[in-house]
């Protein structure tokens, strides 16, 4: 007889083998879409010019330090457009990846498959945990061979560390963003929103300083805010595994509510819609 933990090990690993079917859609939908790809690469090459232009004229002094080293603009510019991309890619597409499957009338089938929801959730991030950390190092690679940037590549792990208890708070917002889109059917304008007044009011293009006083106050609570200045200290200041642990520590429970409120939204979303017999309109 199969004891109970064995049996939901057995159940793990099949949900496990489940992934790599998430993984090849999304690469075969993206690389269906050439042009797209190569906008994205574009679009971030661009952003990193237009930074370094508005490098010469910001005064140096308004720029932090971070463990005794001056950060040039364009330093403190790319680790937040690093991150921001990052959220702004995983928000996206972990409500599009539902909203595809509502438009194209495929959800309620998908959610019919012997297929947990968790797994469901990782799957539809799966591309991005692979996609995103080798774009940002590549970017990260182009600003410093092209723009002159120096980075503490030993703060490289500090980081990815920040970045690790980061990504399950974007992921629970994301979830939350999915159960908007499943009840009202739109929400690509309201996902807009909330990135460009985290991204903006958490010091991701300029220091929080120069916000006013209660805005300030306002933007150093943001996890955003938190991981960015984390990062900041490991990859300008080469700040140790022990000095991001204050930042890990704020933002894991951070992580934890998004993604626990965010499941509950969505679970609630797709149990009201059921009941209403709409879960394949759009």
């Amino acid at each position: 007889m199969i004891r109970v933990p064995e049996r939901r090990l057995a159940v793990m690993r099949a949900e496990l083998r489940k992934m790599p079917a998430f993984l090849r859609r999304d690469l075969l939908t993206e690389w269906s879409y050439r042009l797209a790809f190569v906008l994205d690469w574009g679009g971030l090459i661009v952003q990193a010019l237009i930074f370094a232009a508005v490098q010469g004229i910001v005064d140096p002094s308004a720029i932090p330090s971070f463990e005794g080293r001056q950060a040039s603009y364009l330093e403190f510019a790319a680790i937040g457009i690093a991150l921001s991309s990052f959220m702004g890619i995983a928000l996206a597409r972990v409500y599009s990846v539902f909203r595809q499957e509502q438009v194209q009338g495929t959800l309620e089938s998908l959610l019919l498959t012997p297929t947990a929801f968790t797994t469901m959730q990782l799957g539809s991030v799966a591309y991005d945990l692979l996609y995103v950390p080798i774009r940002t190092a590549i970017f990260f690679a182009f600003t410093t061979a092209a723009l002159g940037t120096s980075f503490r590549w030993s703060g490289l792990g500090p980081a990815l560390a920040v970045l690790v208890v980061f990504i399950p708070f974007v992921w629970g917002i994301g979830i939350l963003a999915a159960a908007w889109t499943i009840t009202f059917k739109r929400g690509t304008g309201v996902v807009g929103i909330f990135i460009t007044l985290l991204t903006i009011g958490s010091g991701t293009y300029f220091p929080i300083t120069v916000l006013p006083g209660w805005a300030r106050s306002m933007a150093q609570l943001s996890p955003l805010a938190i991981a960015l200045d984390a990062a900041r200290g490991s990859l300008i200041g080469g700040a140790d595994w022990a000095q991001v642990v204050p930042a890990v520590a704020i933002l894991a429970p951070c992580a934890l509510v998004s993604f626990f409120v965010g499941s509950v939204a969505f679970r609630a979303a797709l149990s009201r819609e059921r009941r209403r017999g709409t879960l394949g309109l759009y």
